[in-house]
């Protein structure tokens, strides 16, 4: 067996679930979460067994009720209602989408047509569009592009983040191509995660005689990994967990998780295959980016902890004690782990 190194949680992804395990701690249940934490079944199920009831319609969170929204990013217009009737707001946004948004934002301001390349329906890319509704397209082919009307006035591209990096590259291309001066951001919009996992699947791939990509079916990233391994002359199968997979398996595996899938599903599916020639881990880079709770969320729980505070007297969190840096997002998924608590203080 060949393990794809980096794999799995991505930064984005540990923020999110570490702040919807702090909302479960702190509020009697029911905590609301506006669409799916994360695009992952396992993780979905856990915060379901705790409490969160996950929503489609903001509508559906009643007055002064906990609410968290998803690390996907959201409309403004369910941000500014979901603040409404004295609920108790954090978004988990990823960082890397919030600055998406606020390039659209800033473009549209300025009077650029803002062409984003993403996946149509996807909850990212509608919360990014919902930004600018009137300055933007959305572009998921190079035959978009190709259908495009002639444009007048400043244009600008920007992406959804979890993109594969060969689709991007190519309706990119065809987008410059057609529009030479179109502005573009100095930095690529994909998420760095995302590209690592696509580079350190594609170091693997090409020596394997079938590749196995864990994660969910509704995970943008976990498909276009299975697009990266894609070819002819392997197997390339997408499996929700260890129960998934054939029995029939043999040769090389090269084995990844898409950045919302847990490495306990990794740890299963090892152990259900059994290499007979064990594992080799290939590392291709090392990702030591994190990203801070929710703001919104260290706020609650410093007025938490002031309120403990005044009430008995004693400090509410002692010296020594783990910080959210500390704590990763396996271990709030652990069973077993739900005395402690990490502080996001930091």
């Amino acid at each position: 067996m060949l393990l794809a190194e980096p794999r799995g949680f991505c930064a984005g992804v540990e923020k999110a679930i570490k702040a919807l395990d702090w909302m479960v701690r702190i509020f009697e249940p029911p905590v609301y979460c506006y669409h799916e934490i994360v695009h992952n079944r396992h993780v979905v199920a856990h915060f379901r067994s705790l409490g969160v009831v996950f929503v489609d319609d903001i509508a559906a969170v009643p007055a002064g009720a906990p609410v968290m929204l998803s690390a996907h990013g959201s409309p403004p217009s369910v941000i500014e209602a979901a603040r409404q009737d004295r609920r108790v707001v954090v978004d988990a946004v990823c960082p890397l989408v919030t600055k998406v948004h606020h390039e659209l934002r800033v473009r549209a301001r300025k009077g650029y047509t803002v062409l984003y390349v993403g996946h149509d329906g996807h909850e990212e890319a509608v919360g990014t569009m919902a930004v600018a509704p009137e300055a933007v397209r959305l572009l998921e082919t190079v035959q978009d592009v190709a259908e495009l009307p002639d444009l007048a006035g400043p244009l600008a591209l920007l992406s959804q983040t979890t993109l594969s990096l060969d689709e991007w590259q190519d309706v990119r291309a065809a987008i410059t191509d057609r529009f030479p001066d179109i502005w573009v951001p100095n930095r690529s919009d994909l998420c760095f995660a995302t590209t690592n996992r696509q580079a350190a699947l594609r170091e693997i791939a090409h020596q394997a005689d079938a590749v196995v990509v864990i994660g969910s079916a509704n995970s943008s990233n976990t498909v276009a990994l299975t697009k990266v391994a894609a070819s002819p002359a392997r197997r390339v199968l997408r499996v929700n967990g260890a129960s998934e997979l054939p029995d029939d398996l043999e040769g090389v595996i090269a084995v990844t998780a898409g950045a919302s899938a847990p490495e306990y599903l990794v740890d299963e599916v090892i152990a259900t295959l059994a290499p007979a020639h064990g594992v080799d881990v290939v590392r291709t880079t090392d990702e030591d980016e994190y990203f801070p709770p929710p703001p919104e969320l260290r706020e609650l729980v410093r007025a938490l902890g002031a309120f403990l505070d005044a009430c008995f007297g004693r400090p509410s969190a002692e010296a020594g004690s783990p910080t959210d840096r500390d704590v990763t997002a396996a271990e709030v998924l652990d069973p077993r782990r739900r005395s402690g608590a990490p502080s996001p203080a930091n």
